[in-house]
C-alpha cells in the first residue's frame, strides 16, 4: 500500500519553512492537519461525523477569532491616531497635572504642576503634551484644563 502524504507536510520541510519564534499554529496549519488526519484514518474505523463535526466547529470559532482580532487591530489604530486631535484642542489651555513616584529612598513623592500647553505629540499608543515652561505631561497625568488666566495690568 502505496503512502499519499503530501511531501510538504513532513515535519522536516515545515521546520526548514517556519520563521524562528513562530511557534503559534494558524487556521492554515489547522486545515493541513485536519486534512492529514482524513488522509490518514483508518478505513475499518473512519473518523466519526461527531469528531469531524467537533474539529469543523473548532476551526470555525478560530477563523472567528482571527476575524475579530482584524477588526480589533484597525479599530485600535484608528482610535490612535484620533487621539492626537482629540487632545490637539487642549493647545493653548492651562493644565494642571499631577503624579505620584518614588524617590531612591524608597520614599513616596508627589509631582504636581500647572502650565500652558505648547504642543501635543503621540508616542506609541500615549499622547504626550508639552508645556511652554519645556514640562512634559502624559494624559493620564492631567488633573484639570482651564482657559489660561489672563493679567490685566
Amino acid at each position: 500500500m502505496a503512502s499519499r502524504i503530501d511531501s510538504s507536510l513532513y515535519l522536516s520541510n515545515n521546520q526548514q519553512k517556519r520563521k524562528t519564534g513562530n511557534d503559534i499554529l494558524g487556521k492554515d496549519d489547522f486545515l493541513r492537519i485536519l486534512m492529514t488526519q482524513l488522509q490518514n484514518q483508518d478505513p475499518m474505523n473512519p473518523m466519526q461525523d461527531k469528531d469531524f463535526i467537533a474539529q469543523m466547529a473548532t476551526f470555525s470559532s478560530l477563523e472567528q477569532m482571527t476575524n475579530i482580532n482584524k477588526t480589533m487591530e484597525s479599530f485600535v489604530n484608528s482610535q490612535n491616531g484620533d487621539l492626537l486631535l482629540k487632545y490637539s484642542s487642549m493647545i493653548g489651555k492651562e493644565l494642571e497635572w499631577g503624579y505620584k513616584s518614588t524617590d531612591s529612598d524608597g520614599n513616596e513623592v508627589n509631582n504636581s504642576g500647572i502650565g500652558i500647553v505648547k504642543s501635543i505629540k503621540q508616542k506609541g499608543t500615549e499622547i504626550e503634551l508639552e508645556l511652554e515652561d519645556g514640562t512634559k505631561v502624559f494624559t493620564d497625568e492631567i488633573i484639570k484644563v482651564s482657559l489660561p488666566q489672563t493679567s490685566n495690568d
